[in-house]
This record gives structure tokens, C-alpha cells and sequence, in this order.
């Protein structure tokens, strides 16, 4: 798609720049033609007149009684007296001796009126032949404007391709890059133009300052994961140690019970802001029974959902596997199963799958319609009520993008909420 966006871009406005450089130039040229052939045409005219008169003058000086000859376009008169005036049209007589333009029945008819001794010679002609040739030649040139400029407009979209073709191909080449991968070949080739090829340096060092920016950050996530992990699982091997001993007190054992429950939870959200941080996968892809991961997340919340007394329902039939990665489907639900309970005081929390879709809903405080739009952003947490630091939704997102999961919500205050992920 940028490929597209990029070659469509470039290409359209190289195509537009010509076509519209075409519009002028061309353009110009066609109204100048447009106008000469105008002022050609009259002048043609006029000389086809004068070279009549002159040939209709020779021929009265060689033969004073000849007959001049009339045509349908050009005519010529030689008038000895008033008898021959009185012979020819009406719109001729009385003309006196000039180049004259006549308007006569729609038609444009040019006179051309000589004086010889007490002769008077006239030479009319219809223009009509030359009105529909200039009309034509008119029609040819705005044809030809608009035929230059379509040819242009293709032309120059063809060469743009030519032009671009390096910038789309660099384009594909950095879409297919990662981040992680040190083992990249450089972006710049041998037979780049120069433009394109400082282009290809800056993204090539752009990248390797990535490359050294990530190792960085992946070794200072890698040494605060292990020194954070490390007395987290201190704590948890002493809460089991400690509650082996038979003889503790009952409100000594609720209470390291709690410490286990809240270290377990602490390192369950520290994978997942290292999730969040580093973008990483969190396991491989391999068939997961569905109702078994729904279950172990279950007997993390199983203390609080007895405690409220709520029925936690679970229709999804055990055959049902999908390949997909566990550990990710694990996180996802322990956020929405524990937003569920905590936002629950009496009534349900149900699990249901259907159709490639699991869905968990309850019958809790709902969210309110303003805060449906925030529901994915870190940090955020639309009730007081329970307990967390609001990023467990925004992990649950960038798990189910990160895996092309679609998730969704449909919630209303005071009548529960239903969270949905769509596998594809």
C-alpha cells in the first residue's frame, strides 16, 4: 500500500506537471494558430481578389467587349454605363472605388471596386467555402490541443513510473526490514541514480543508529528483567517453603498466601510491560486447548471469585483447539478475566467460544459510553473500584495486534460488560 501510495503520488504529479506544461505551451500556440488562420485567410482572400481584378483589367484592355464570366463564388462585372449598373445585383451599385466588406443574406462577401477612365470594374467573392475551411481548420486545432494533452498526461505518467521505479523498489525494501535484523543487506546498490542513493545512505544510517539503539534497550531490559525476577521468585520460594510448616497460624497463612498471590501478580506484569516495551513475541505458535488455558487462568482468580460469590460459567466444549500462542492467549485473558471479577460484585463471569470468537462477559458496573474510546490507552482506568495500574488492556491490544487478533467490547453502565477476540 505505501508502495501504491508513493508510485501514485510521484507519478500523478510528474503526469499533471506535463499535461499542465502541454496546457500552456500548446495552448498558446493553438490560440496564436487560432488567430493567425483568421488573418491568413482574410489575406488569401483579399489577394485572390486583387489577382482577379488584375486578370478581369487585362483582358477589358485586350478585348474591350468581351463578356465577364460569373460564378457561383467569385464574379466579376465590367459596368460601361448605367444600363450595366442597373444589371448587376443591388448590393453593388453605387460601391465606389475600394475594398469593400459586404454582409449580404448571412453571407460575408468581399468587393473589390476599380476605376478605369469612365469604366468601372467590380470583382465580388463568397467566402463561405473559406468561413467553412477556417471553421474546420479551428475544430482540428482545439482536437489537437486536447489529443496533446491527453497524449501528454499518459506519456508523462509512463515516465514517472521510470522515474520512480528506483524510489518504489527502495520502498519495498524498507517495508521488509526489521528492526532486529542485524544481518540486513544495505539499502544502497551500485546502480542507483545519486538522489536516490543519498536517500538509501540516510535510511542505512538510520537504521544501523536503530540497531545500536535496540541492543542497548534489549540489555538494559534483559538486566532489569533478571535483577526484578530474581527476588520475585525469592519471594515466591519462601512463601512455599513457609507454608509447609503445619503448625502456622491461620492469619499467618492467609497472609503469605496474599504475598505468593501478589509476587505471582507482579511478575506476570512485569513479562507484560517487557511485552509492551520490546515488542516481543511471547512464545512460539502451537495448538492450545482453549478450555484448559481458560481454566488455569481461572484458579489464579479463584480466591476472589469465591470470595464475591460469583458464578463463573465456562461454555466452551474441551475438544476445541487452535494453534496459537499460548503464553499470549494466557496474558490476554488473566487481564480481562481479572477486570471481569474486580468490577463484579454479585452475579457472573461467563466464558463462552463460538465461531472462532471467545468471549468473556459479566454482570458488573459496566463503562460508561465516554470512556469506551480510552479503553486501550496505558494507564488509563475508568473506575476507581479494584486494583492495577490500567495498562492491562492496552497489553491485552498490543497482543491481539501483534497476533492479528480482533478484539472488541460492547459494554453499558450498570449492566455488565462483554469483551470479544476474534481468531483469524
Amino acid at each position: 500500500m505505501q508502495k501504491l501510495k508513493i508510485e501514485r503520488g510521484i507519478r500523478l504529479r510528474v503526469a499533471i506537471a506535463l499535461a499542465t506544461f502541454c496546457i500552456f505551451i500548446v495552448g498558446a500556440l493553438s490560440i496564436i494558430l487560432y488567430i493567425a488562420s483568421d488573418n491568413i485567410e482574410e489575406a488569401h482572400i483579399e489577394q485572390v481578389v486583387r489577382m482577379e481584378m488584375d486578370h478581369l483589367v487585362h483582358r477589358y484592355r485586350k478585348h474591350s467587349d468581351f463578356i465577364s464570366q460569373i460564378g457561383s463564388h467569385l464574379k466579376s462585372y465590367v459596368i460601361r454605363n448605367m444600363d450595366d449598373e442597373l444589371q448587376i445585383p443591388a448590393y453593388y451599385r453605387g460601391l465606389n472605388a475600394a475594398y469593400h466588406r459586404i454582409y449580404y443574406d448571412f453571407e460575408d462577401i468581399h468587393v473589390l471596386v476599380r476605376k478605369i477612365d469612365d469604366v468601372k470594374f467590380v470583382v465580388s467573392y463568397r467566402t463561405t467555402l473559406h468561413k467553412q475551411r477556417l471553421s474546420e481548420l479551428r475544430l482540428l486545432i482545439v482536437i489537437s490541443w486536447i489529443a496533446v494533452i491527453a497524449i501528454a498526461f499518459v506519456v508523462g505518467y509512463l515516465l514517472a513510473g521510470l522515474l520512480v521505479k528506483q524510489v518504489t523498489d527502495l520502498a519495498e525494501r524498507v517495508k521488509l526490514l526489521a528492526p532486529s535484523d542485524a544481518q540486513a543487506d544495505l539499502l544502497v546498490q551500485p546502480d542507483m541514480d545519486e538522489e536516490v542513493a543519498q536517500l538509501a545512505h540516510a535510511l542505512d544510517d538510520y537504521q544501523s543508529r536503530i540497531k545500536r539503539m535496540l541492543q542497548r534497550e534489549q540489555e538494559f531490559t534483559a538486566n532489569i528483567s533478571h535483577e526484578l525476577r530474581t527476588p520475585i521468585t525469592t519471594i515466591l520460594t519462601s512463601c512455599e517453603l513457609l507454608l509447609v510448616y503445619p503448625d502456622l497460624p491461620e492469619q499467618i497463612r492467609v497472609r503469605i498466601n496474599m504475598i505468593e498471590a501478589a509476587a505471582a501478580r507482579m511478575g506476570e506484569q512485569l513479562q507484560a510491560l517487557l511485552f509492551l516495551a520490546r515488542e516481543q513475541s511471547l512464545g512460539t505458535l502451537e495448538p492450545v486447548a482453549i478450555a484448559e488455558c481458560i481454566y488455569d487462568v481461572a484458579e489464579v482468580l479463584q480466591a476472589e471469585i469465591n470470595r464475591k460469590h460469583l458464578s463463573f460459567e465456562v461454555s466452551v466444549d474441551p475438544d476445541v483447539v487452535l494453534v496459537l500462542n499460548r503464553q499470549a492467549l494466557h496474558t490476554a485473558l488473566i487481564n480481562i478475566l481479572r477486570n471481569a471479577v474486580q468490577y463484579t460484585e454479585r452475579g457472573f463471569v461467563r466464558v463462552e467460544f463460538e465461531n472462532n470468537c471467545l468471549s468473556v462477559s459479566d454482570s458488573g458496573i459496566g463503562i460508561e459510553p465516554a470512556y469506551l474510546p480510552l479503553l486501550y490507552e496505558r494507564f488509563f482506568r475508568g473506575s476507581a473500584q479494584g486494583e492495577g495500574l490500567g495498562i492491562g488492556l492496552a497489553i491485552v491490544k498490543r497482543i491481539c495486534a501483534h497476533y492479528g487478533w480482533i478484539i472488541s467490547v460492547d459494554s453499558q453502565a450498570g449492566q455488565g460488560t462483554m469483551f470479544k477476540i476474534t481468531f483469524t
